[in-house]
């Protein structure tokens, strides 16, 4: 069964000319793998959002719902 691409929410981007095409925050250089894995490693969303005071919390929920959309698939079990 061919993998539909993920599911972009309007905050993410996708542009071959900014951050060589991964998905980005719009308007920004932040590439969604970098908040994912900035919060796989522990720091909370206020870390970031201090470390990066030009995102905003919709930013790195926008982040998380594009990670969950990309590794969605199908689960098949077989008795």
């Amino acid at each position: 069964m061919p993998r539909r691409p993920p599911a972009k929410p309007a905050r993410v981007a996708i542009d071959p000319a900014i951050c060589a095409g991964r998905p980005h925050i719009r308007g920004t250089r932040v590439r969604v793998s970098d908040i994912l894995q900035l919060l796989a490693s522990g720091a909370s969303a206020a870390e970031i959002l201090v470390d990066y005071p030009y995102l905003e919390e919709a930013d790195l929920s926008a982040a998380l719902a594009y990670g969950a959309s990309a590794v969605d698939h199908r689960i098949v079990i077989t008795a």
